[in-house]
């Protein structure tokens, strides 16, 4: 196994505090580069400087041809296995090179050229990883739209992305129910202000769609058709993707990450927070829709040279409570990666862990956490029906990477259930008081990063510059703010308490309250609404909605609660989990006229909600209390 040797967690977190350029320009040397760097960071670019400046490489190459060239070309690399399908198809290095190579040259000819955009709004197949290598090989800048999104919120981003070509499917395929993915694209492209010039469609044998003359591609034949395109080198600090991301607005704002910084971060990863190098698997029980798919499905076990297992089906119902240990056993990860949404229900079905004993799990030595907080009472069941590690660890769209961990590959490994561990070296983790001053060790504030971010930090939002200085940079100068509350304890492990903005985490996908307001205003019996994040036992958090209704309306409020949920439904999508709206006479405000969302959600949870100093009627949060009661 090649993975960075368990130096000591102290040691190496010292070493980035006492000289980070040393420290990341060491962690430099494993990525092969076109060109090295002028300065490992130059403080005077973009919105805190960036990484690798004057450096160009080719993240495909690192990821795919530099490992064939070293002689791995019949190693695994993606293991695809699919309970919906009914399929397993693994695919050596030299094969997916040469299947990414070929996908490169399809969208060369479709007009796809260096720094141009594409979506790719895809279920969990090869092809999907495939179609991200594939512009990364070109130099081009891939959008990857989650597969449960409904064709507003696709239309949105491609008309930010304005794509060159969308890369999509016919059809994903969920337990019980086949999802046509082309007719929401089409939606998507009539919504959308800008058309692409193409589309290349993987035609599912399940549900073959009908194609647009003179726009649709299949798949399958643009690829045989295309001739192998060589890798194009960029400049490091070139966009490699933009991932849209809920934003406390409603509007989705576009993460960007760079091309060398990410490489160097994620192939750092790999060896020092989960223990693993070349050869070894790593199952990431994620979607390519997400960052924790981008980075741990896809690019940082390919960059270390390990092989990736890409898992189309659910924790449960696919077929059983036992689907991720039938997938353990048979591929033998010695890591997996999920979200706690995952182990609550494998938990519901099969609490005593009857599953996990008919297979064998020898193999696996690690379970790690992360996409949101999880329970301790979870971690602990699993640890002990497992009897292995359970790791959570904290990190977010826009850094890419962890956080704070527990690091196998630095010999600091002791899992404290409710903590999300360590700063990962390479983060300068503060907590704040509201006015930025940095707080002693056991008092709750502001979670935040000095500056500069670690390399693999989203440099900028995409074509927003003003945005992601106000996001993130504004309140607490000479920090990133994180927008997650949180303490550091006196042994140095960190607990994330919530968000402290208006983004809900459910089963780990960050979704705006603020969207989901949106499309609850706009139902025509709707004067004002709120909705919040309730705590749930499965899911971490369901959103919760409250409408007041225009006067005059006489409609059955349960008719209306029901037309609302299934608006968000049909432009939100599934997703979102929204199946609770409830009609009201009237929000708790402020006197300024704020809604009080953060009373509603301690209502909601069953918290006492004293009424703050600003409300305009106290009685209000009885009221509340009243109808969420029923």
């Amino acid at each position: 196994m090649d993975q960075q040797p368990a130096s000591g967690y102290d040691a190496v977190y010292a070493a980035f505090r006492r000289d980070p350029k040393t420290f990341w320009e060491e962690r430099a040397e494993a990525i092969e580069w076109e060109r090295r760097w002028d300065r490992v960071f130059d403080p005077t670019l973009g919105t805190f400087g960036q990484w690798f400046a004057g450096a160009r490489l080719n993240t495909c190459h690192n990821c795919l041809d530099r490992h064939v060239a070293a002689g791995r070309g019949a190693q695994a690399a993606l293991i695809w296995d699919s309970p919906m399908a009914g399929q397993v198809r693994s695919f050596s290095y030299a094969e997916l090179r040469e299947r990414t190579a070929r996908v490169a040259g399809a969208l060369a000819r479709a007009g796809v050229r260096r720094g141009e955009r594409v979506v790719i709004y895809m279920p969990m197949v090869p092809e999907a990883a495939i179609a991200m290598l594939a512009c990364a090989r070109l130099g081009a800048i891939h959008s990857v739209v989650f597969g449960g999104f409904a064709a507003p919120e696709l239309a949105s981003r491609i008309a930010d992305a304005q794509p060159t070509v969308v890369v999509s499917a016919s059809c994903g395929l969920e337990p019980g129910r086949v999802v046509a993915y082309k007719p929401m694209l089409d939606a998507a492209i009539d919504l959308s202000p800008h058309k692409p010039r193409a589309c290349l469609i993987l035609q599912r044998d399940v549900l073959r769609a009908e194609m647009q003359v003179g726009r649709d591609l299949d798949f399958d034949e643009a690829e045989a058709a295309a001739a192998p395109q060589d890798c194009v080198p960029v400049p490091a600090t070139d966009p490699l993707y933009i991932l849209f991301t809920s934003g406390t607005t409603g509007r989705p704002k576009g993460i960007v990450r760079d091309n060398g910084g990410h490489a160097v971060a994620l192939q750092t990863s790999m060896g020092m927070v989960y223990g693993l190098g070349t050869g070894d698997v790593f199952w990431t029980a994620s979607d390519v829709g997400w960052v924790v798919g981008h980075s741990y499905i896809v690019y940082a076990p390919l960059l270390a040279g390990c092989t990736t297992v890409m898992y189309e089906g659910k924790p449960v119902g696919t077929p059983d409570a036992g689907a991720f240990w039938r997938v353990c056993a048979q591929h033998a990860p010695r890591v997996l990666f999920t979200a706690p949404t995952a182990l609550r229900a494998i938990k519901q079905q099969d609490p005593e862990g009857t599953h996990m004993r008919r297979h064998d799990l020898s193999r696996l030595e690690a379970l790690y956490l992360a996409g949101e907080r999880c329970d301790p009472p979870t971690a602990i069941w699993a640890a002990e029906k497992l009897k292995i590690p359970v790791v959570d660890h904290w990190w977010q769209t826009e850094t890419g990477w962890a956080i704070t961990a527990g690091f196998r590959g630095l010999g600091l490994f002791s899992p404290k259930p409710g903590s999300g561990g360590r700063p990962s070296p390479g983060h300068d983790l503060q907590v704040l008081d509201d006015s930025g001053a940095v707080l002693p060790r056991g008092q709750t504030g502001n979670l935040a990063l000095r500056l500069p971010l670690a390399p693999g930090c989203a440099p900028t939002l995409w074509q927003n510059e003003a945005g992601y200085r106000a996001a993130y940079l504004d309140d607490f100068p000479g920090f990133y703010r994180t927008g997650d509350a949180g303490v550091i304890d006196a042994d140095g492990d960190v607990s994330v308490m919530g968000r402290t903005d208006d983004i809900i985490n459910v089963a780990g996908h960050r979704l705006s309250t603020g969207a989901m307001e949106e499309v609850l205003a706009a139902h025509p019996d709707v004067a004002e609404c709120a909705v919040v994040g309730m705590r749930d036992d499965l899911k971490g958090q369901v959103p919760l909605g409250l409408a007041v209704l225009k006067a005059g309306v006489a409609r059955p409020a349960e008719t209306i609660a029901a037309e609302l949920v299934a608006l968000v439904r049909a432009r939100i999508g599934p997703v979102a989990a929204f199946r609770d709206a409830r009609i009201v006479a009237r929000l708790p405000k402020t006197r300024s006229g704020k809604i009080l969302r953060a009373s509603i959600r301690r209502i909601a949870d069953g918290e006492p909600a004293a009424p703050p100093p600003t409300i305009d009627d106290p009685a209000i949060l009885d009221e509340i209390a009243s109808v969420l009661s029923r």
